[in-house]
């Protein structure tokens, strides 16, 4: 998988139901072949299957947290058109202090965790980072 499939999974995560003319638009490619990628992801086992997701099913990812960025120089919106691209990201903050950016990261094991935090770390501009778990929520949005 290359980041244009990342950006169309990302992009059916937000809406599994959007045609692929919608699709196509969103992601700045052709319809031939947003529907060529989808097929190959599919016939990869990439993607297995659409479902409906609630608003309860999105709250409850098992393993929840946030990470701080510090970010080098003037690289703060190419680094954040890159991390709204990613598929575990539930939301992308621009921050005052000593952090640049705040993104909070939702995955179903360490795993797929410790994999988002590694792949964020190695964007080109990321110089610092802290991330802490999420271990309840009292009060959600």
């Amino acid at each position: 998988m290359d980041e244009t499939d990342d950006r169309l999974i990302a992009a059916l995560r937000h809406d599994a139901r959007a045609s692929l003319s919608d699709l196509a638009a969103r992601l700045g490619l052709a319809r031939t072949t947003v529907r060529a990628r989808l097929a190959r992801l599919q016939e990869r086992g990439d993607i297995v299957g659409f479902t409906v997701v609630t608003r309860a099913d999105v709250a409850r990812d098992p393993v929840r947290g946030l990470m701080m960025i510090g970010i080098e120089g003037r690289g703060a919106e190419r680094i954040k058109r890159q991390l709204v691209n990613m598929a575990e990201l539930r939301s992308v903050h621009s921050t005052n202090g000593r952090w640049d950016l705040i993104v909070e990261i939702g995955a179903d094991t360490l795993v797929a965790f410790d994999a988002v935090l590694d792949r964020i770390r190695k964007l080109d501009g990321v110089v610092s980072s802290e991330t802490s778990l999420l271990l309840s929520t009292r009060k959600a949005g």
